[in-house]
């Protein structure tokens, strides 16, 4: 597989010069038109897509999913303790959504582009375009998370006669969007590409476990359980057995996971120096989370080292006893969606519509494999006050350092709840992040979000 991606990489380095102009603004000398001439271009420019969210992810998925949470504690300064401290200010990293809307340009350029490539309605114009809406859908739905409002651009920017100062759009235009994005891909990106690819390159699978989320977000449940189970309908996607569960992380490419981003020794992240470097990682276990296992959880030694003293090591993306104490980045692949979690989601779901059966069913599955006993309702309600808090808690667990944890506890209304002892979150607008001062002082037409103002 690593030889895979060294031959995307390959391709876009090839391309890179091109893909530099397409984040630059606009030159008379230049056509993105001139740049997509064929069908080679446009896997380019799409691999192209794939390589920004490289770069977009490889540490903020756990600064937004993960760095406001009850799951992690720091001993680090910078954006670590700003998160966990509820410190959030203009000048943090995680606050900066540059690299989010270079992700976002890149597939508007290859959105617009790509069906000049092809005649009429070619089965492959429409999947590399496919993949190029999910990728940009998945770009905006992090953003639209992190910051709320924030500003929708679905055209490239190619003449001065365009506005470049644009102002935020509200949150629901934007999920709207999403949406859209995602309906399509689901409709138009390949079942299967065969192999490998299944995991890392975006299909109809993936689509519509990417769009379960969206949908859970926005309370659709009856919606979210009909993507969900496309998913697990899917045979591409099957759940892995407990002896089999930490290579879901350590070596990627599972039949559990639906959708992760690639990574080799050039293309690196930062998933050692976040968890896995014990005392000096930027993130350890919180006795919150290690107080929360139920006792016979087969996972809780493949999370992290129960052995050490605290700051214990996450070893969960490296494997039970990893001692690498070296700071090199990381060649691992980071899962953002994998079958587990999809499955939880359709619990979720199925609770908040009153299918409690259904929902019991689900989130036993997750609890069998991990060694557990079944749950009904009176023992979820004994255990933890409610369905939707056992499978709030089976989440936790189960998807615990994937980036989820903050991003469930805003969807459920729980985040003053849960985080107000720890850290003093009180206000509602203080669950978005603040928008960088670099953006503000780039963009006279954005406002600051009104709590950090």
């Amino acid at each position: 597989m690593k030889n895979l991606i060294r031959i995307i990489l390959g391709i876009m380095l090839l391309n890179v010069f091109s893909c530099e102009i397409l984040d630059k603004e606009p030159e008379s000398s230049f056509s993105a038109q001139g740049f997509y001439q064929t069908a080679s271009d446009a896997q380019a420019g799409v691999y192209g897509i794939y390589d920004a969210l490289q770069s977009t992810l490889y540490v903020n998925f756990s600064f937004w999913g993960e760095g406001r949470a009850d799951a992690v504690a720091t001993n680090h300064s910078g954006d670590p303790l700003a998160l966990t401290q509820n410190n959030l200010n203009t000048t943090i990293n995680s606050a900066n959504w540059a690299t989010l809307y270079q992700t976002i340009s890149r597939a508007n350029y290859a959105i617009k582009y790509i069906p000049t490539v092809f005649d009429g309605e070619s089965e492959a114009g429409l999947q590399l375009t496919g993949q190029a809406r999910a990728l940009r859908a998945l770009a905006y739905f992090y953003g639209v998370r992190v910051w709320g409002d924030l500003p929708l651009i679905t055209e490239p920017y190619e003449s001065v006669e365009q506005e470049l100062f644009v102002e935020k759009a509200d949150k629901e235009a934007v999920l709207d969007q999403i949406e859209a994005d995602l309906i399509y891909a689901a409709e138009n990106c390949r079942e299967s590409f065969g192999g490998d690819r299944d995991r890392i390159l975006f299909t109809q699978g993936s689509a519509n476990a990417l769009l379960t989320h969206v949908y859970m977000w926005r309370h659709k449940y009856e919606l979210a359980i009909e993507t969900a189970n496309n998913v697990l309908e899917n045979t591409t996607y099957s759940l892995v057995t407990i002896n089999d569960w930490s290579r879901i992380f350590t070596s990627g490419y599972s039949n559990e996971s639906i959708f992760e981003i690639g990574y080799n020794e050039t293309q690196t992240n930062f998933l050692r120096v976040l968890y896995a470097l014990g005392s000096d990682s930027h993130y350890f276990p919180s006795e919150t989370f290690r107080n929360s296992f139920e006792e016979g959880d087969l996972r809780q030694d493949l999370i992290y080292d129960v052995t050490e003293e605290q700051p214990r090591k996450i070893w969960k993306f490296f494997g039970e006893g990893f001692n690498d104490e070296s700071a090199d980045p990381s060649e691992n692949n980071i899962v953002l969606l994998r079958l587990a979690d999809i499955m939880l989601l359709k619990a979720e779901a199925h609770n908040q519509l009153g299918e409690i059966d259904e929902a019991l069913s689900l989130i036993n599955t997750i609890r069998d494999r991990a060694g557990l006993p079944e749950l009904n309702q009176a023992d979820a309600e004994s255990m933890y006050g409610s369905v939707e808090a056992a499978i709030l808690h089976e989440r936790s667990i189960e998807l615990s350092y994937e980036g989820h944890r903050w991003f469930d506890l805003v969807r459920t209304g729980r985040a003053i709840e849960v985080m107000q002892p720890i850290n003093g979150l009180n206000d509602e607008g203080n669950l978005v992040w603040p928008i960088h001062e670099d953006a503000i002082n780039r963009n006279p037409n954005i406002e600051q979000n009104q709590f950090y103002r």
